[in-house]
């Protein structure tokens, strides 16, 4: 009789390096966070003096105004691009959507400014800094982000329901009431939590934009008491207010489709016969026109204004080295600590997801001012600063390197587990032979996901960075800070470039 086998789980990846993994970010995570619940638990109730509730209130107000004005406009956005199948233009409009996802918020803002500040295409329309700029540029992010999340639960709706409702003779609201809204009534709530996050952790935005002490969020105000006040105790208040904020708000937003949307690829639609009179015509056509003028004139604004005004320093070139530099052992190191965590067993793959996940609960501002307070006898070390920025950008970027790497790994070892059982294959030898040519692709992807989050991230290097540690979204900062606005958009165009460049890459290799 032949013998019968268990699952196939003996090539999968060792224990030992996911065990070490583990071991590494419970470490660093307890480094953030325990000096944070100590100082906390140490003032009491005492903490929460007028100042941090008014900036919790703010944070909270910021927060909840960005979310309401990226659905008002993203829901009926996504709404007009799944009616609007066969206009010119549909694809590079859903490409124009992915570029908030891809730039980082230093450029965007740079773009904003030279658009509505006081000297821009349209200087005085609105006070640019403040609450209109925080909200302005928040927009900017987050509605095309809601836009594409629910465009692709509207394009999930099957082709018999838009049949049968033809058939019915359904009006604009009964198909809305009974076909749109209960297909994406999850993802709308999804995104909104999704977005509420993003803006409560918001930090380039408003730090830049907020124009002062009114306008300051818990993660801009964890800032100013540890590099300007030097003020632990308060830094540590304010940093568990923002982990009981975020970690609650992302526990919350992965139930309904996780924390990071990735570069998805839109299949080809169903065919719907809705929308064809005159006024679902002309809304569908503002509500295209309006996201238009959302995202086009700062884009334009930086391309025009910053192509001329590159300043080729040696400055710019030594940010721009630190920047690759930093950013790529950003990568490397968050692609080792999630590569062991890809194991198959139904436990290791929930403690793999919560480890991943772990970064975004304990937000960075919370984990900067943990590891602040632990290390702050070598504050003034350059190298002890660039090892924390690589290590609080790997720590942000494990989500996007654990999507695109679990999937393939996954595929990887249904197709050749057996193989490897046979021949006895493991470890280095089962990577080298066969595992790297099966998954070279969502290799190259998550390690230019990560790459890209390093470069555009001010958060890390202006908690951490010192006068011999500057990448380019602190150069920029810097030049702003200094009067230097020309040679700060002249930057931020090179980042952008840099950045985009590398997104490019980044879609190519994650379509199948």
């Amino acid at each position: 009789m032949a013998e019968r086998h268990g699952p196939v789980i003996a090539c999968q990846p060792a224990r030992a390096p996911a065990v070490a993994a583990l071991a590494f970010l419970g470490v660093a995570l307890a480094l953030g966070f325990l000096p944070v619940l100590r100082l906390g638990f140490e003032q009491g109730i005492q903490g929460l003096d007028p100042y941090v509730l008014r900036v919790l209130a703010f944070t909270l107000l910021q927060a909840g105004l960005s979310t309401l004005l990226s659905l008002v406009l993203g829901v009926p956005l996504a709404r007009a691009l799944a009616r609007r199948q066969a206009f010119r233009g549909r694809s590079m409009l859903l490409r124009l959507l992915n570029l908030p996802l891809a730039l980082p918020s230093i450029v965007v803002i740079i773009g904003i400014i030279e658009v509505y500040g006081a000297n821009g295409w349209l200087g005085g329309l609105f006070q640019i800094y403040g609450l209109p700029g925080i909200l302005l540029a928040h927009v900017f992010f987050n509605a095309p982000l809601a836009a594409r999340l629910i465009l692709t639960d509207l394009e999930r709706i099957p082709p018999e329901s838009w049949k049968l409702a033809a058939q019915l003779g359904l009006g604009p609201a009964a198909l809305w009431r009974l076909v749109e809204w209960p297909a994406i009534r999850s993802g709308v709530a999804g995104a909104a939590l999704l977005i509420f996050l993003l803006c409560a952790a918001s930090f380039a935005v408003v730090l830049t934009l907020g124009g002062g002490p009114r306008a300051t969020t818990l993660e801009v105000a964890i800032y100013q008491s540890l590099r300007a006040d030097f003020d632990p105790q308060r830094a540590a208040m304010l940093a568990l207010l923002q982990l009981a904020l975020c970690g609650g708000l992302a526990l919350l937003a992965q139930r309904w489709g996780g924390l990071a949307p990735g570069f998805p690829a839109l299949r080809l639609a169903p065919r719907r016969y809705d929308g064809g009179a005159l006024l679902p015509r002309l809304l569908d056509a503002g509500m295209i026109v309006l996201a238009l003028l959302l995202l086009l004139p700062p884009l334009a604004a930086l391309v025009s204004a910053g192509l001329f005004r590159i300043d080729w320093s040696p400055a710019l070139g030594r940010a721009l080295l630190t920047s690759l530099a930093l950013g790529a052992a950003s990568a490397c190191l968050a692609f080792a600590l999630v590569w062991p965590l890809a194991v198959r067993s139904v436990v290791w793959r929930r403690v793999a997801a919560l480890a991943v996940l772990a970064s975004w609960i304990v937000p960075p501002a919370a984990l900067a001012t943990g590891w602040f307070i632990s290390l702050i006898g070598y504050a003034s070390q350059w190298w002890l600063a660039a090892l924390l920025v690589i290590l609080l950008n790997a720590l942000m970027s494990l989500p996007f390197v654990a999507r695109a790497l679990f999937p393939a790994l996954g595929r990887a070892a249904q197709a050749h587990d057996r193989l490897c059982l046979s021949l006895g294959l493991s470890g280095w030898n089962r990577f080298r032979n066969v595992e790297f040519a099966a998954v070279k692709q969502a290799i190259g992807l998550a390690l230019v996901l990560a790459l890209i989050l390093s470069l555009g991230d001010l958060t890390a290097i202006a908690l951490f960075g010192t006068q011999d540690v500057m990448t380019l979204p602190a150069l920029i900062y810097r030049q702003m800070g200094s009067y230097r606005f020309d040679a700060a958009i002249g930057t931020a165009l090179v980042l952008a470039l840099l950045v985009l460049s590398f997104s490019a890459l980044a879609e190519r290799w994650s379509k199948p």
